[in-house]
């Protein structure tokens, strides 16, 4: 049992990591670009990260893989239902949406998880 626990995890872990990469790839490689250029951009996700944090209970429980893409997933569902659409080119972080630049905060959150 002990053996199938681990592959469990491993999976659900390398599953978290996978939807994380697939946000940075088309959120977060070039809207984190764009936040490092723009302070009023930075400040602005740094808040919705602080704000992801809260929901997640980050002060108390160390953020993880798996409460990240969790967290992003659901967002991303809730928004899908009622009817935000994926941008179809570049987004323009001059002026994101909601939406964005709260998956932007998770993909700059990752990145700290990355780091530590």
């Amino acid at each position: 049992m002990r053996a199938f626990n681990r592959v469990a995890t491993r999976t659900a872990v390398e599953s978290a990591q996978s939807t994380l990469a697939a946000l940075t790839v088309s959120v977060g490689t070039v809207g984190l670009a764009a936040a490092a250029a723009r302070p009023g951009l930075l400040a602005l996700v740094d808040q919705h990260a602080a704000a992801v944090r809260d929901s997640l209970d980050g002060d108390r429980r160390p953020l993880t893989a798996a409460t990240l893409a969790g967290y992003a997933e659901g967002v991303r569902a809730a928004a899908l239902e009622h009817g935000w659409a994926p941008p179809s080119g570049p987004v323009d972080w001059s002026e994101p949406d909601w939406l964005l630049t709260r998956l932007l905060a998770v993909c700059a959150l990752a990145r700290s998880l990355d780091r530590a």
